[in-house]
C-alpha cells in the first residue's frame, strides 16, 4: 500500500513539529548537494529555525557571500544599492551644510542678542553705538504701542464686564419687587381671612345663637322694638 497523501499545515505538536523539521532540513541538505555536483550547479541555501537558529550550505569552493553577490548582480539588487549610496551621501553632504548653515545662523542671532543686551561692546564704533540706539528706541515704540493696545482692550472688556452686572444688578431688582408684592399681597389674604375667622369665633360665643344662620340673626336685630316710641305711647306730654 502506498503512503497517505499528508496536508500541509502547521504541525501543532511542538517535539513532532521539530523531528519534522530536523527529518526534513536534511534532506533538503541532502538533495541540494546532489543537485550541485551532478549539475555543476552554483546553490545557496540559507534555513532559519522557528527557533532562530541559522543551517546553510553552499556550492563548493563559493562562499555564502559569493553566491549573495551574483545573486544581487543577476537581480539588479546590487545596483540599487550602489545608487541608494550615492543618494544617502548627497543627503548626507545636504544635511551637513545645512547644519554648518543654521548654526551660523545661530551664532549670528546670539551675537544680536548680546548686542541689545549691552554685553561686549568694546569693539563697538561710534556710528554702531548710534544704530543700536536707534533700533533700541523704534523696539521700545513698538512695545509701548503694543501695550497701549492690551491696555485699551482690557478696558473695553472691564467696560462691557460693568454693562453686564449693570443689567444683572436691574434683572434682580426688578425680581426682588416683584417677590415683594406677591409676598404683600400674601400678607393681605392670610390677614382677610383671619378677620372673617375671628367674626365667626364672635358669633358662637352667643348659646342663642348658636343654632341661626347668620341672616337669621340679622332678620332678628331689625325686629326688635324701639323703646323710646313705646313710652311716647303711654306718656304723650313727654318730648
Amino acid at each position: 500500500m502506498g503512503r497517505g497523501k499528508i496536508e500541509i499545515k502547521r504541525i501543532q505538536n511542538t517535539t513532532t513539529r521539530q523531528v519534522t523539521f530536523s527529518k526534513r532540513r536534511s534532506g533538503l541538505i541532502k538533495k541540494t548537494h546532489e543537485l550541485s555536483v551532478l549539475c555543476e550547479a552554483k546553490i545557496g541555501l540559507i534555513i532559519f529555525s522557528s527557533t532562530g537558529k541559522l543551517f546553510q550550505y553552499c556550492s563548493e569552493p563559493y562562499s555564502m557571500e559569493q553566491i549573495i553577490e551574483k545573486y544581487e548582480r543577476s537581480s539588479g539588487k546590487r545596483v540599487m544599492v550602489e545608487q541608494d549610496d550615492h543618494l544617502t551621501n548627497h543627503h548626507r553632504e545636504e544635511m551637513l551644510n545645512e547644519i554648518a548653515m543654521l548654526r551660523q545662523e545661530s551664532l549670528s542671532i546670539e551675537l544680536g542678542i548680546q548686542r541689545y543686551l549691552g554685553v561686549d561692546m568694546k569693539n563697538f564704533k561710534f556710528d554702531d553705538l548710534i544704530k543700536l540706539e536707534e533700533e533700541l528706541e523704534n523696539s521700545l515704540a513698538k512695545v509701548r504701542n503694543r501695550q497701549i493696545e492690551l491696555f485699551q482692550q482690557q478696558i473695553q472688556n472691564l467696560r462691557i464686564k460693568e454693562r453686564i452686572l449693570e443689567e444683572e444688578n436691574i434683572n434682580l431688582s426688578n425680581w426682588f419687587q416683584q417677590h415683594m408684592r406677591v409676598m404683600e399681597l400674601h400678607n393681605l389674604g392670610v390677614e382677610g381671612k383671619k378677620s372673617v375667622q375671628e367674626q365667626q369665633n364672635a358669633m358662637d360665643e352667643f348659646a342663642f345663637f348658636e343654632d341661626q344662620p347668620t341672616s337669621s340673626i340679622l332678620q332678628l336685630a331689625l325686629a326688635q322694638p324701639n323703646l323710646q316710641d313705646y313710652h311716647k305711647s303711654r306718656d304723650p306730654n313727654q318730648p
